[in-house]
């Protein structure tokens, strides 16, 4: 047989294998440029991204540190509750992605099945509230005001309801010791945002995704301290979401403690005089308007004279901030920020300006004394005051003669600032100012720390306003348009007020320096700063920073951090002024407008000076002002739309003296009754275990006041020029001021 060589096949034989050596090789090259690419040029990038996929992190709050009043009662604090959470991971596990389960859950808890979704969905930037803004990963809560029979009907069907827990958990608790409400000086707490994330991120204070963060009051002053640190549990889970083990674990560190110079006690009887108060000018006729006064909002602060700190500060209409626990419900949000609302989250006392009125007339009285005016100089107080054909009238055109600068406060004499800052104004040139006027009215508000933020360690604090010469021209650039669209030379009283600003509205005008002059037109202060004024005035002249934080205890209590007080400046008056304008407030405690409401005063005993105020703004009633002081504390109270000074505030200013002195309406003093005869000084006691001793706090109970003595009655046993101007003021007819500003006041 003969052999027949394949030459024909032996080339494609190789062409083929040459062929496939070449794909191997480029195959292999391909890959080992992907493996390099991979590993060798973007390996920290996908290495990150891998680890990032398949390591998860569970978080264990911390336990959020407590807020206590100055002796240690717990004013905010954390409550054990029965807490009902989805693990979101085990529901999407299910065919319905848990809808079942959900629907289920919602029939146990008394809740709607939507409300109940609605909770574990994650936030994004479509989805509104209520949803969950932390890890996916995490146990989402859904209620933490289960009964121990629902958790126990979770708990005993487990085969039910999987991926449902019911365990006890700390929650925020706001406990109203006493029933001091003290809400907006708390704040609230809600979950951390994306933003905020991203913004402390790389800081030495990172929020996680399940931090709850102050949004406002002390909450958000002192979130940092008070959040401590969130334990974590890292888990390594599939691409499934499996946990297939445990990568690492933080301990939580609980928060710290703050004390605050708040006494709870002192509070509930600020919070429920403000409010009787209110209640009852709401039963009051005002004869100008010819309805009962509204007595929409109103404030008060108790402040220590000697180092600013805040003993009680109240804001009406209130709220109870337990409704932000757990999460806010839509209606109870809605309540709490509509427009029926009346915005109660608002804290009146550092975030509500008005017009002071009359309490004004210390800074006008000092900045007369500093152009060179005497204080016990003799100045006219006609009834009326005339400014080319204006006529601004006093209190019912009743004129007091010549008295002083003491006796001007003493009753409240507006015709003499009148003259007074109208001198002033043309020797500062008039309608054609000096290049550099010396405008000593306006200069003095500003050193008596008026038109700029007190300092107050309380967020959203608000400035006030000083109408002086730039800001008269920065506000008619910006309202100027306006003005002239509305402005009639012949129309009503606004149009014609918008008329004449349209064409000079950045003048300072003569009205606009005589309406000042007695804490109306334009002018507009908090409870806060008056009341950091009148403590300066105690306290020998130095304006602090109004302070509610006293210390930071660490959990264990072996670190304490007190929060020293601060100056921010001082009064611009020598000694000899101050101690004039001194013993002028206490005149007006004990014969002047507000004498009738401090009868029985032990006035050698315990000093009392006040200054009575009662603004008006055009279009609404009259608010009611009331600053006082002693020797230890100073209270201002003010009431919207509430009337006069003496009227409807007096009474409440001195009820809250009463409490924390332990007098009777007779001025008779029991001690064992007194709240706080001395502002609180030291710390409470730390325990070794680092706790608090807390006192226990009884709710008050008022007693019934004694009615006060009609001033037309007490007048019978004075000079007639010491009447109540504030009093009368309810029976004056409404004037109006042609060619005033927009606020003005019958005083």
């Amino acid at each position: 047989m003969t052999n027949i060589p394949e030459t024909g096949r032996t080339p494609r034989v190789q062409i083929r294998l040459v062929v496939i050596q070449i794909l191997v090789v480029s195959l292999l090259l391909t890959l080992g440029g992907r493996l390099w690419y991979l590993q060798v040029r973007n390996g920290d990038e996908y290495a990150e991204e891998a680890s990032g996929n398949h390591v998860q992190q569970v978080v264990q709050p911390a336990v959020r540190g407590e807020i206590l009043d100055a002796r240690g009662v717990p004013i905010a604090d954390n409550q054990t509750r029965l807490v009902v959470s989805a693990s979101r991971t085990e529901l999407m596990k299910m065919k319905d992605d848990g809808a079942g389960v959900l629907a289920k859950l919602a029939d146990v808890l008394g809740m709607s099945t939507k409300d109940v979704s609605d909770k574990v969905r994650l936030c994004d930037s479509k989805t509104p509230q209520p949803c969950w803004n932390g890890s996916p990963y995490q146990p989402i809560p859904i209620t933490d005001e289960a009964t121990p029979k629902q958790a126990l009907q979770i708990r005993e069907r487990s085969e039910d309801f999987p991926g449902i827990t019911a365990e006890p958990t700390a929650v925020r608790r706001y406990a109203a010791p006493g029933k001091s409400n003290t809400a907006q000086v708390l704040g609230y707490l809600s979950p951390v945002t994306d933003d905020e994330i991203n913004k402390a991120e790389d800081t030495d204070s990172p929020f996680l995704r399940s931090d709850q963060v102050g949004r406002s009051g002390l909450e958000r002053t002192y979130d940092k301290q008070l959040r401590g640190k969130a334990g974590v549990t890292r888990y390594e889970v599939d691409n499934l979401g499996r946990v297939i083990g445990k990568a690492k674990s933080d301990k939580a560190e609980p928060g710290s403690n703050v004390v605050t110079s708040i006494d709870a006690r002192v509070q509930a009887v600020s919070e429920y005089w403000l409010n009787d108060a209110m209640k009852k000018a709401r039963d009051e006729f005002d004869k100008n308007t010819g309805e009962n006064y509204k007595a929409d909002a109103g404030a008060v602060v108790v402040m220590e004279n000697k180092t600013g700190r805040v003993v009680a500060m109240a804001s009406n209409p209130t709220y109870d901030p337990n409704a932000w626990v757990g999460g806010i419900s839509g209606k109870d949000y809605a309540k709490l920020t509509g427009k029926k609302s009346n915005y109660p989250l608002l804290n009146r006392a550092i975030q509500g300006q008005a017009a002071p009125g009359s309490i004004f007339k210390v800074i006008p009285t000092t900045a007369a004394v500093n152009a060179g005016y005497e204080f016990n100089g003799r100045y006219p107080c006609p009834s009326s005051y005339s400014i080319g054909g204006q006529v601004f009238k006093n209190f019912e055109s009743q004129g007091h003669g010549s008295i002083s600068l003491g006796q001007a406060l003493e009753v409240s004499c507006d015709t003499v600032y009148y003259k007074l800052s109208h001198d002033e104004w043309r020797k500062d040139g008039g309608n054609k100012p000096a290049k550099d006027p010396k405008d000593w009215f306006y200069k003095t508000a500003h050193q008596f720390g008026l038109g700029k933020e007190t300092g107050v360690d309380l967020p959203n604090e608000v400035s006030g306003r000083v109408p002086d010469r730039q800001w008269k021209k920065d506000y008619w650039k910006a309202n100027k348009d306006a003005w002239c669209k509305q402005g009639k030379k012949s129309g009503d009283y606004a149009e014609r007020i918008a008329y004449e600003n349209c064409l000079e509205g950045m003048k300072m005008r003569a009205g606009d320096s005589v309406n000042y002059s007695i804490g109306q037109g334009d002018t507009l202060v908090t409870p806060i700063q008056m009341a950091t004024i009148y403590s300066a005035i105690a306290n020998g002249g130095t304006l602090y920073d109004p302070t509610v934080g006293k210390a930071i205890i660490s959990p264990d209590g072996k670190h304490v951090e007190e929060i020293k007080p601060k100056a921010h400046g001082k009064l611009p008056m020598d000694a000899a002024l101050r101690k004039d304008i001194d013993g002028a407030l206490a005149d007006v405690a004990t014969k002047g407008t507000a004498a009738w409401r401090f009868g029985g005063w032990p006035q050698e005993k315990i000093p009392m000076h006040a200054k009575t105020g009662t603004a008006e703004v055009y279009g609404k009633q009259t608010t009611s002002w009331f600053a006082t002081y002693t020797k230890d504390y100073s209270i201002v109270m003010t009431i919207s739309q509430g009337g006069t000074g003496s009227g409807a505030s007096g009474p409440a200013v001195r009820q809250i003296y009463n409490a924390i002195y332990g007098l009777d309406d007779s001025g008779n003093q029991d001690l064992k009754k007194a709240l706080l005869p001395e502002p609180q000084k030291s710390l409470p006691k730390i325990q070794p275990d680092g706790s608090i001793d807390a006192p226990k706090v009884k709710p008050y109970k008022p007693g019934k006041p004694k009615p006060p003595q009609e001033p037309g009655d007490q007048q019978q046993q004075q000079d007639p020029q010491q009447q109540d101007q504030d009093q009368q003021d309810q029976d004056q007819d409404q004037q109006e001021l042609a060619g005033a500003p927009a606020g003005w006041r019958r005083d």
